[in-house]
């Protein structure tokens, strides 16, 4: 087994000027030398363009921009290009084997982020062998100025990160994809990424966790930035005591829920893909889900409770 593999860094960017730069020096900075940046622009207006051109210049072999259309896919399917690619392209990127990771273009990786994460995936295919491999960290949550918000993006959310079986995943993802290592077999299981998958990280730890593993290190390696224009962002989380009145309004409010919905179209499009090569426990868990596609909030809520269990 080669101890130093060539790693792809995957960026997708969508004007990104003010902090580009900063990222793509950290990841220059990286203790582990041994990999390529490729980077995809998903038809940025501002100077994203400019900076990508002078860094591609500068680092010559080291970072490749992707050719073709620049037109606004969206960052899921934009990341899906960039794996595609990969796929496509091993052996002209000279890559024995594929290792990629995922990168946004506004945080800061910490300088020794490579180097931990891929021998933690050397470790785990040299005890199980080629199976779909997805390794996660956890962040600390910075501020635009890079002030301190928090030292743990897990905690900060509130995330219930030992609920990482997949039928936990089906309900919620527990995966920053910006974060994240995954070898081949689980880049050739992924794709394609469906059109109804929420988001490609999301998609990509159902993978991982339905046919192979899912490892989360608690080591924050990303400073993620916090500001007013991050696609997803972090959101603190707080607990709350309602009333007994509140709780049972909340129970039976007919309200759908448009994000269990998304949930439920997920679910759907993963058993009619994969459905053939799970458990009856897997399957079971993905039905219910599905069922989450109902216009009464009530009933949404019996299925959510219901693949809860699972």
């Amino acid at each position: 087994m080669n101890k130093t593999p060539k790693i792809v860094i995957l960026l997708s960017t969508f004007n990104g000027a003010d902090y580009l730069a900063e990222q793509l020096n950290s990841l220059l900075k990286q203790t582990y030398t041994n990999f390529i940046i490729i980077i995809r622009d998903d038809g940025s207006t501002d100077d994203t363009k400019q900076i990508i051109s002078k860094y591609v210049e500068k680092n010559e072999g080291k970072i490749h921009r992707l050719s073709g259309s620049y037109e606004n896919v969206g960052p899921s399917a934009s990341f899906c290009l960039l794996i595609q690619h990969v796929l496509e392209e091993k052996n002209s990127l000279g890559l024995s084997r594929a290792y990629i990771m995922l990168c946004d273009q506004d945080d800061i990786w910490v300088d020794n982020k490579i180097e931990i994460q891929i021998a933690e995936m050397l470790n785990i295919e040299k005890r199980t062998g080629c199976q779909p491999v997805l390794i996660h960290t956890d962040l600390s949550v910075i501020d635009a100025r890079e002030k301190l918000i928090s030292d743990s993006f897990i905690k900060y959310q509130g995330l219930e990160i030992d609920r990482n079986r997949f039928t936990h995943m089906v309900l919620s993802n527990l995966v920053t994809g910006c974060t994240s290592l995954f070898n081949e077999e689980l880049a050739l299981k992924a794709l394609p990424i469906p059109d109804k998958a929420i988001m490609h990280d999301w998609w990509l730890a159902l993978i991982a966790s339905a046919f192979g593993r899912v490892v989360f290190l608690d080591l924050p390696l990303v400073r993620y930035r916090q500001h007013g224009n991050n696609a997803i962002g972090a959101k603190e989380f707080k607990k709350h005591h309602p009333s007994n009145n509140k709780f049972w309004r909340v129970v039976f409010a007919p309200k759908k829920s448009d994000h269990l919905v998304d949930v439920a179209h997920q679910a759907f499009e993963f058993k009619a893909r994969f459905g053939n090569l799970l458990s009856f426990q897997k399957k079971t868990c993905l039905w219910l889900s599905s069922m989450m596609n109902l216009k009464n909030g009530f009933y949404q809520r019996i299925f959510y409770r219901l693949a809860r269990l699972f």
